[in-house]
């Protein structure tokens, strides 16, 4: 137990961690294609195979599939894709045997560690699969940030059971990690592209050439089409091509994730897919949202980063079978750490943000994907949070208020956690803070690859307790458990 000191003599705050731990494996692999050095280069590594025997073929391709087909559920498949891919490069047409294809294949492919250099930033909330649960369970999914060679981050999962006696029963961790197939959107709807087209500021003349040749639901193939059309039928003093690059840059920013149907959660990577997510995917923050007719969508906000610029993304699913990301617009659609209210309040979407780097906003909109206007909901108010403060994930409803968990930055840049009770009808009126932090990080917990920090994207209320899973200096992540009775009436009185 650690007890959070209290400046009025009240009593103390328990905060338990408890004996659970979710740590990095390097054994668990994706498959990228790997390009050596351009044309010239995948040019001779093909020619190379060309020149060898089909005997030799035969063994060196026996051997591949010897070593990795145990690592990799679909290795020949994946052989095959990267041939294809290559082929498409140095523009040359297929016509080799399937064994060559696949050693070529082979030679054009790497793995990559997802989570060799952390495992961290975790968001936890009930599972959609609640079937066949002891009484007083509830079975949990959670999402993380994973991070490999070059601090490219990507989005895992792990479930289990926390049980009616507060014990945490974590499901195994499945080796294989299951590929996932990327389709564009079906359809775009034309006037909401065309807010978007506005928000990203491509030039109205640019807009009109396109989506004047396009019905008002259109494909990604149609959309295609019409660039072409545009660019040929432009004035020679039109400068279309950024412009083009744009529209098709959105269009292929938002798309369609198919998952295995018999794939287990720790299975599933979301790997980035596109060149605004070329350095990244960071920090889903996961909720599991009640429409006002009842219907449930998990929606989570999380941010792409290319190297050079965060944009805000929201990922949806209602089945975990098909995932939506889609990205987030607006004039207040900025920086990190959106994190959307469970339910509407008063007919509206609301989201907690910190547009501004450095405060807490909350956010109203009728559209999830558009956020225009922010009001500000608190400033940095003490020392541990000098720095800035920012959310740890969707608010979680309780009868005296949304809970609230927040981050804040301290001396020495130590990331602590703390929290805020919010009025349930008004979220802009502030019932609470505590003045200490909820978590900040032991002596054991300050060493890692970012030290000195406690951090969370989301946690859960289950059976009188709020269950806060948090990373701890960038590695592994914890489980701390605190009665919700004890942190409310801290907040109320």
């Amino acid at each position: 137990m650690r007890p959070i000191n209290s400046n009025s003599g009240r009593s103390s705050l328990k905060v338990r961690r408890l004996p659970v731990t979710f740590t990095s494996d390097i054994r668990r692999v994706i498959t990228r294609f790997f390009d050596p050095g351009g044309e010239v280069r995948i040019r001779s590594v093909v020619e190379r195979i060309r020149g060898l025997s089909g005997g030799q073929v035969d063994r060196l391709l026996d051997q591949v599939l010897l070593k990795f087909r145990t690592r990799h559920g679909n290795i020949a498949t994946v052989l095959d894709e990267n041939y294809c891919m290559a082929m498409t490069m140095i523009g040359e047409s297929d016509d080799l045997s399937h064994n060559r294809r696949l050693l070529i294949g082979a030679y054009l492919t790497a793995e990559y560690s997802i989570e060799s250099a952390a495992l961290f930033n975790p968001s936890i909330v009930p599972h959609h699969n609640q079937r066949n649960l002891s009484a007083g369970a509830v079975r949990f999914i959670m999402s993380l940030r994973a991070t490999g060679e070059g601090h490219v981050s990507s989005i895992v999962f792990r479930s289990g059971i926390i049980t009616a006696d507060h014990q945490i029963q974590i499901d195994p961790n499945g080796r294989l990690t299951r590929p996932i197939r990327v389709v564009p959107d079906k359809q775009y709807d034309k006037p909401l592209f065309r807010r978007k087209l506005d928000d990203i500021g491509v030039p109205e003349e640019a807009m009109c050439l396109v989506l004047d040749r396009l019905a008002d639901s259109f494909t990604l193939a149609q959309l295609e089409h019409a660039i072409i059309e545009a660019r040929e039928a432009a004035s020679e003093k039109l400068q279309l091509d950024a412009s083009l690059q744009d529209i098709r840059w959105l269009a292929q920013s938002n798309y369609q994730l198919e998952l295995p149907r018999e794939a287990e959660a720790s299975e599933v990577v979301i790997f980035p897919q596109t060149s605004n997510e070329s350095h990244g995917i960071e920090d889903l923050r996961m909720v599991r949202f009640v429409d006002d007719d009842g219907t449930v969508t998990y929606y989570g906000t999380c941010t792409a980063f290319d190297g050079f610029r965060v944009l805000p993304q929201m990922i949806e699913t209602c089945d975990f079978q098909r995932v939506g990301v889609h990205t987030i617009n607006g004039a207040c659609a900025r920086n990190k750490g959106m994190a959307l209210f469970p339910r509407r309040i008063g007919g509206h979407y609301v989201m907690c943000s910190r547009i501004d780097g450095e405060n807490l906003y909350i956010m109203v909109s009728d559209i999830v994907h558009f956020w225009e206007t922010a009001e500000l909901l608190q400033t940095p108010r003490q020392p541990w949070e000098f720095v800035q403060i920012g959310n740890c994930g969707s608010p979680l409803e309780t009868p005296e208020g949304w809970l609230l968990l927040t981050h804040g930055v301290g001396p020495m840049r130590t990331y602590c956690i703390g929290a805020m009770l919010l009025d349930l009808n008004d979220p802009l009126k502030v019932i609470g803070c505590l003045d200490e932090p909820l978590i900040t990080p032991n002596e054991k917990e300050r060493d890692g690859y970012v030290p000195n920090v406690a951090y969370s994207c989301g946690a859960m209320i289950h059976n009188g307790h709020l269950y806060l899973p948090f990373a701890t200096s960038d590695m592994i992540t914890r489980i701390a458990m605190v009665s919700l009775d004890s942190l409310l009436n801290r907040l109320v009185g």
